[in-house]
């Protein structure tokens, strides 16, 4: 079995290649050749936290495991991330348990890589102007991600760490060449953007829909409760809404049960998941002035899509630390 850490993981996902891989298990799901049960979550006692296992089964490359993570949003502005944990990959033949990865950077990378496939299929091909609410670490790799796929020229980020605004901001003309700037509140960095990003760890609305251009695409991530969102209703209402998974988004997510609950929207306001659009099955933006958003939950399949991947690049060129646990039977028994 290999151990693969942080440096390890982060090392063998880049993530352009960890964008074709989400592209492939998104459409995977979609073809029906996934088991995929919806993630049980143990909520502390105290609120404070939760713990969750996201088990799954993946045909194509057949792949089986879970990711077991906590959630604490009280770790921002620690030494400790707010996810932390590890993806345990199985041999799906004879069960043996083949590696562990450090979940923390499987779940940046793969979330931000995800988006940008929503986005790739999305938003209008010359949008260039981008912001950000947030500036954790989904916000560092969400910034990678946008610039991956589309022509990126502007970041415009806002959050309540201005120090941390500002950080992301260096990075994005640093290493991205782009005009960045951090915005006074909010709606000033989301009014007249092309692609906006919600990456907070909020459980109340941070986006509001008449702060949002006609034509934009937005990707809202950082919510994955049935009792927190980051968008109010209005922005949900106002867009073409597209989810990874429709049955995770109808019991997992905030920005969606809350404005069923209020009637605001059905259930058929969803216009597809993100593999029916790869597969042809869900129609795109009907136009340029047309807003469509992507609500991220997260899905264990992506998780081990991204885990194989590591797995396999770290077999082929050496990488990690082998450890001898469980497998085939010794000779004691």
């Amino acid at each position: 079995m290999l151990v693969l850490n942080q440096n390890e993981v982060t090392e063998l996902l880049p993530m352009r290649a960890c964008i074709d891989v989400m592209a492939s298990a998104l459409a995977t799901l979609a073809r029906g050749d996934a088991v995929l049960p919806l993630r049980t979550v143990l909520v502390y006692p105290d609120g404070t936290g939760a713990f969750a296992v996201m088990p799954a089964y993946l045909g194509t490359p057949k792949t089986i495991g879970a990711k077991v993570v906590t959630v604490v949003p009280g770790n921002h502005g620690t030494e400790f991330d707010s996810h932390q944990g590890a993806v345990l990959l199985f041999d799906a033949k004879n069960g043996s348990l083949v590696a562990i990865l450090d979940a923390t950077p499987v779940t940046a990378i793969r979330t931000a890589a995800v988006s940008a496939v929503a986005t790739r299929e999305l938003a209008r091909e010359n949008a260039s102007s981008l912001a950000i609410i947030g500036s954790g670490v989904q916000a560092l790799t969400h910034l990678e991600a946008m610039c991956a796929v589309r022509p990126i020229k502007t970041l415009r980020v806002y959050s309540r760490n201005r120090a941390n605004c500002q950080r992301l901001a260096d990075v994005a003309r640093q290493k991205f060449k782009l005009d960045a700037s951090v915005a006074a509140s909010g709606e000033d960095a989301v009014r007249n953007a092309d692609i906006i990003c919600t990456t907070t760890s909020s459980s109340e609305p941070v986006l509001f829909g008449d702060w949002v251009s006609p034509g934009a695409h937005i990707n809202a991530v950082g919510s994955s409760q049935r009792s927190a969102r980051e968008l109010d209703s209005a922005a949900v209402v106002r867009s073409r809404l597209y989810v990874d998974r429709r049955e995770s988004a109808l019991n997992e997510s905030g920005d969606m049960l809350v404005p069923l609950k209020a009637g605001d929207i059905t259930p058929d306001h969803i216009v597809g998941e993100i593999g029916d659009l790869l597969l042809g099955r869900a129609p795109r933006r009907g136009s340029d002035q047309e807003i469509t958003l992507f609500n991220s939950l997260g899905l264990a399949i992506e998780d081990l899509a991204a885990a194989s991947y590591v797995y396999d690049q770290a077999v082929r060129r050496g990488i990690g630390t082998a450890v001898m646990l469980g497998g085939a039977r010794s000779a004691a028994h």
